[in-house]
């Protein structure tokens, strides 16, 4: 086991677990677990959902997927800050004033509320497992290679983490955690840049060429479909993460955290630019690892989610070095906070999904609330999730990419989520079974189609029944479709117009937004 790496990982656990214990001490009810008592600022909160969206997913994977593949994965990280624009527009203070703790809240607020929180509690436990291995397998990767630890122990370890913070801190640990992480993330990207920078003649853009030529492919190397993807692939990609990271639970339950509808807008100023920064970052990052790692590498880097590691180590000194070995230790034990803080905020919104919105709203329905025991449900709730999590992750193994496995669990909850609550907002005419019809659609189809896709059926994408790796462009149509039909197949009396002016009017001024989720 290598020591030095091994002291900044342990580091890093103890700082955070510092914080949760800080956090558990103000954390009793559940406006306190769910929302941290809707008491963080716009830029506190720009800085944790930048630490949401800068996660295993982008600073490894996207880095990983640039080196290997070019144009064709940094496209994907382009595609994800573009998210922001359709989180701005139509979502951002809308959800803060139509919301108290989850997604359900908003579609559930005009409309029968049992079937609807029932079949969005329902996607969001899915989303938020397919999101959570993707952490873990990143997590797994990052200690069984750094570390020295075997993947299955590393999973674990990283799992048990995760839970301490959700069961004791809630989300005012989840988010400080966040907080901290983006900044420290941020750092070791400055401190990359300058790296690569200097490393290539202090010419930026002479990196890109020096990539090309570099790459097998040459200038193919730099444009989109070089690398012998489908076109159709790539623009599923994209939109599966310019559609999905906006409809993602653990991103749009972080504007219950402040205090009004001018703090959630001005929080996603906050994240647009300090995302937009690192995704700039993780251009340099990917060019300049195949610019200046040696020739062969890509074996070394575990399907492109050690280049960054391994970038740093060069950067460094190279291996064996005490430059190489204390900059590798920084950036992987960063990359591993990483993937606590987002692992965290996966559980939150997992556990709200199954107390407030399953358990109190449908089990419960009707029964007086009790703070006490929403609180536990919740964290039981986390335990559990983050249990099933765990076996999935050591099911699956470390050898696919994180960003792909992240862009599936966009791609579920752009076909389940996006649709309904884009409806729910703009649509009078919209109704219980439009939403829950178009909810399970989405679902149902997005999972399948993966299921049966290149990426997951036996014989890869020569025997796939599915041609693209990430179904968007099919599932969410039919998410669409299927509100738009559940909604004319639907009673009339099921829908509500005088709620839909309701909610209008409130999620437009924020009257009455405290109380929007006790319909």
């Amino acid at each position: 086991m290598n020591m030095t790496r091994f002291i900044f990982f342990a580091l890093i656990i103890v700082v955070t677990i510092g914080v949760t214990v800080w956090a558990s001490r103000r954390t009793s009810t559940q406006a306190d677990f769910y929302a941290a008592g809707r008491g963080i600022s716009a830029r506190q909160n720009g800085l944790a959902i930048s630490g949401d969206l800068m996660s295993a997913a982008t600073f490894l994977g996207f880095t990983g997927l640039i080196y290997l593949n070019g144009f064709d994965g940094w496209v994907m990280a382009m595609a994800a800050l573009w998210s922001f624009i359709l989180i701005l527009l139509l979502l951002a203070e809308r959800m803060r004033n139509a919301g108290q703790f989850t997604v359900a809240d908003v579609l559930s607020f005009r409309m029968s509320a049992r079937p609807v929180r029932g079949a969005t509690g329902i996607a969001t436990l899915v989303i938020a497992i397919f999101y959570l291995v993707a952490q873990l397998v990143g997590a797994g990767v990052l200690l069984q290679a750094l570390v020295g630890l075997r993947f299955d122990a590393a999973v674990v370890i990283t799992g048990v983490v995760m839970l301490s913070y959700v069961v004791f801190g809630g989300m005012l640990a989840t988010t400080w955690v966040q907080i901290i992480k983006a900044v420290l993330l941020l750092s070791v990207g400055i401190a990359l840049t300058v790296g690569i920078i200097a490393q290539s003649g202090l010419n930026p853009l002479g990196i890109f060429d020096a990539a090309a030529d570099r790459h097998p492919l040459g200038e193919g190397y730099l444009g989109p479909g070089g690398t012998g993807e489908s076109p159709w692939n790539t623009l599923s990609s994209a939109a599966a993460y310019g559609i999905g990271t906006a409809a993602l639970p653990h991103v749009l339950i972080r504007f219950f955290t402040v205090p009004d509808a001018k703090a959630a807008r001005n929080s996603v100023g906050w994240a647009v630019g300090i995302i937009g920064a690192f995704f700039i970052g993780t251009s340099f990052f990917g060019y300049g690892a195949r610019h200046l790692l040696p020739e062969g590498s890509e074996e070394a880097t575990a399907g492109g989610n050690l280049t960054a590691p391994l970038l740093a180590e060069h950067l460094g000194g190279g291996a064996g070095t005490v430059g190489g070995d204390i900059f590798i230790a920084v950036v992987t034990a960063v990359a591993f906070a990483t993937i606590l803080a987002v692992v965290a905020g996966l559980l939150i919104s997992a556990s709200g999904a199954v107390s407030h919105d399953l358990w109190f709203n449908v089990l419960k329905h009707g029964q007086p609330r009790d703070e006490r025991q929403g609180t536990l449900v919740a964290r039981l709730a986390a335990l559990v999730v983050g249990g099933l999590a765990i076996v999935v992750t050591l099911m699956v193994g470390g050898s696919t990419n994180v960003a792909v496995l992240v862009g599936l669990a966009l791609s579920v909850a752009a076909s389940a989520n996006f649709p309904a609550l884009v409806l729910s907002l703009i649509w009078k005419r919209f109704n219980t079974a439009g939403a829950v019809v178009g909810i399970f659609v989405g679902l149902i189809s997005s999972v399948v189609l993966i299921l049966v896709g290149p990426h997951v059926w036996p014989g890869g994408p020569e025997e796939a029944l599915f041609p693209m790796v990430f179904p968007v462009l099919v599932s969410v149509p039919l998410g669409f479709l299927g509100c738009f039909v559940g909604t004319l197949l639907g009673a009339r009396r099921d829908t509500d117009e005088d709620r839909y002016t309701e909610l209008h009017v409130r999620s437009m001024t924020g009257l009455g937004a405290e109380g929007a989720s006790s319909h």
